[in-house]
């Protein structure tokens, strides 16, 4: 049985999507879905340099993402309660599950994007309980190169 979502929870899942509305966080939204499609580390150096602009919206995005993932993997925020509204989520793990552990070589940092990692195991777990093919639906509609 889980614990039932609390009005923090959905107090605290409203914070969050006023987060995502701020103005610069849109702008880094939509770069990231219209550009992050990386496989390799090349790849990733080449869409979103250091320094750049792109990099800055790169890390804005998965960080935003790793942020509210650690919410959930420390037990702040209910998970079932945003698995009803948190796709964007699945969206970011899809796009850098392929780089993720080639960048944590890479940077050696093992840790490295591990919230959001666990996080989307749990979400894709969840849709494919409801649906066997949920996830992989998902995924080919919002990566189709993966």
């Amino acid at each position: 049985m889980t614990t039932p979502a609390t009005y923090d929870d959905a107090n605290l899942i409203l914070r969050l999507y006023e987060m995502r509305r701020e103005e610069k966080m849109r702008e880094a939204r939509a770069w990231f879905v219209k550009n992050f499609y990386c496989r390799t580390i090349e790849e990733y150096q080449q869409v979103a340099p250091p320094g750049s602009a792109e990099n800055a919206f790169m890390r804005q995005v998965i960080t935003y993402w790793e942020m509210v993932s650690s919410l959930i993997t420390s037990g702040v925020l209910n998970e079932h309660l945003f698995f009803q509204s948190g796709q964007e989520l699945l969206l970011v793990w899809t796009r850098i599950e392929k780089v993720c552990p080639l960048a944590r070589a890479a940077f050696h940092n093992p840790g490295m994007w591990h919230n959001i990692e666990e996080v989307a195991g749990r979400y894709i777990a969840h849709m494919n309980q409801i649906d066997g093919a949920a996830y992989a639906a998902f995924a080919a509609r919002v990566s189709p190169n993966r």
